[in-house]
Order: structure tokens, then sequence, then C-alpha cells
């Protein structure tokens, strides 16, 4: 793997986790209450940036492959994937969320 994968792999990490760590809409507005749709709606930014990212270094690297729905399907469940630990951080072991 070149440096530009495993960089591109650490800003999908960080960006599929930027929604539940933090109480800002897309980390610059401010909310009262920051509920399940607005952590949705960053998610699909965050997928959306990387995507183009990932797209913009493959075709620096060459010519970009054309790609099916699995290649898709697979790319969304590893970013869902990504986004596990800070899920499991807001919604479950955070203590201003339990009651």
């Amino acid at each position: 793997m070149t440096a530009s994968m495993y960089v591109l792999l650490l800003l999908a990490f960080i960006f599929a986790n930027a929604p539940f760590l933090t109480p800002r809409l897309l980390g610059i507005f401010p909310l009262d209450k920051k509920h399940f749709g607005h952590h949705l709606l960053e998610l699909f930014v965050g997928f959306g940036i990387t995507a183009g990212l990932a797209y913009l270094l493959e075709s620096r690297a060459g010519s970009v492959h054309a790609q099916d729905w699995e290649f898709y399907a697979v790319t969304v469940c590893l970013y869902l994937v990504f986004a596990f630990p800070a899920f499991v951080w807001r919604y479950f072991w955070n203590a201003r969320n339990s009651g």
C-alpha cells in the first residue's frame, strides 16, 4: 500500500468518528441537542468527502476503474465499521446519555 492509501484510511476513520465526538453540526454549527438524524447527515457528508478524495487519488495514479454496486456496498459497510468505536462511546458509554 502507498502512503496515500494510508492517509485515505486514516481520514476515513476520522470522518466516520467525528459526528459522534462533537456536539456541533459538521463541526461548525452549534446545536442545543444533536439527534441521530444529524449524525446520519454528517456520516453521509463525510463518506462523500472520503469517496471524492479516493476518486481524486485514483485519478492521479492512473485511469479510474469502473465499479459495480458491490464495491460501493462494501465501501459503505467498511465506513460504518470505522464509525463503530465513536458510536459505542456516544450511545453506550457516555454518562450524559444514561437514564
